[in-house]
């Protein structure tokens, strides 16, 4: 049987009530196996838990954190078959992510996993969802890379978005089929297609002024637009932008800012804000003009993949040609790019 280890970074899983709310409790192995010897042993895999310090909110989560994960899988990958991440699910879609693009190609699972509810509160889904992380974990057709198990569901990593806040089954993937269900027995629709090999743990140069969002909606400031667009920090944007990709013109300003900053080396990644779907910048007229403009169309990748990859491509060193090259590409299944 693969042995399993379950690195804990905080969330709601393993929290308990405060006078302030849930927050964050150490001594998260002990519940977790007290619970787990309540009833059936769920024949699951032998695993080990290790608790970050200090454990954190996942709306506290930071960059940092993906590096300090990166470096604990390093330290303990030659000795464990598989890896469990439990994370809030504020930001467990970026982490997974992130780190999907920081590991490069697996040789062994890393899945990330949480709850709604905490461990040992009614209702909780917490058991259900470390359960099946396990199982999945140990299971011989699990894919080698960063995935995402919730409620049933196997979810890639990149490709997995927080699309309830009330809802047990609170993660999708809106635009790439889940990788395994799991009802009575477990199915695989498909086999992963990405590659596999041995990951690459080194850390990322961190920089939280490299990398903005801009998001379009009626009434923006254009000023405000302009001032982000000419901010010398700036070294990557996500354009978050309507239906296939779409933008305001405001009488051709935003396009003339964009194409400055394209001008000074800024990689611009346009986004749509449809959960499904994709960006298709040569199908209206204000979109197409982006072409012009330097804006790099970025199918349909997510909010969250698309921040974390360019935070992880940039923090790596990469710019110009070799940039553009790889937010065009798929690097690790998370898009698929419309031809322009």
């Amino acid at each position: 049987m693969p042995r399993v280890l379950m690195l804990y970074t905080g969330g709601t899983v393993g929290m308990q009530p405060s006078p302030q709310g849930y927050v964050p409790c150490a001594g998260l192995a002990e519940r977790l196996a007290a619970h787990l010897a309540l009833g059936d042993p769920y024949r699951l895999p032998a695993f080990d838990v290790i608790e970050m310090q200090p454990l954190m909110d996942s709306a506290e989560l930071m960059p940092a954190a993906w590096n300090r994960l990166v470096a604990l899988l390093e330290s303990h990958w030659a000795h464990y078959d598989a890896f469990v991440v439990l994370h809030g699910t504020d930001t467990m879609a970026y982490s997974a992510a992130a780190l999907s693009f920081m590991l490069g190609a697996l040789n062994k699972p890393v899945i990330f996993t949480g709850s709604q509810i905490p461990l040992g509160e009614p209702r909780s889904d917490a058991l259900n969802n470390v359960v099946s992380a396990l199982q999945l974990a140990a299971h011989p057709a699990t894919p080698c890379e960063v995935s995402l198990a919730f409620h049933d569901r196997l979810l890639r990593g990149n490709r997995a978005r927080k699309v309830r806040t009330q809802g047990l089954d609170a993660f999708d993937s809106p635009n790439f089929p889940w990788l395994a269900e799991l009802g009575i027995g477990v199915s695989f629709p498909q086999p992963s297609a990405l590659l596999s090999g041995i990951p690459n743990f080194a850390p990322i140069t961190l920089d939280d002024e490299a990398v903005a969002v801009l998001p379009l909606h009626p009434g923006m400031s254009l000023r405000r637009a302009k001032a982000l667009l000419a901010d010398e920090s700036l070294k990557g944007l996500v354009l978050y932008s309507y239906g296939v990709g779409n933008p305001p013109s405001f009488a051709g300003e935003l396009l003339n800012a964009l194409k400055a900053a394209n001008e000074r080396g800024v990689a611009l990644l346009n986004v749509t804000q449809c959960a499904q779907g994709e960006v298709v910048q040569g199908a209206y007229a204000t979109g197409a003009a982006l072409n012009q403009a330097g804006v790099i169309a970025g199918g349909d990748i997510t909010l969250e993949a698309a921040l974390a990859k360019l935070t992880v491509l940039l923090g790596r060193g990469l710019s110009g040609l070799a940039l553009r090259h790889c937010l065009k590409s798929a690097v690790r299944g998370e898009c698929r790019h419309t031809d322009q």
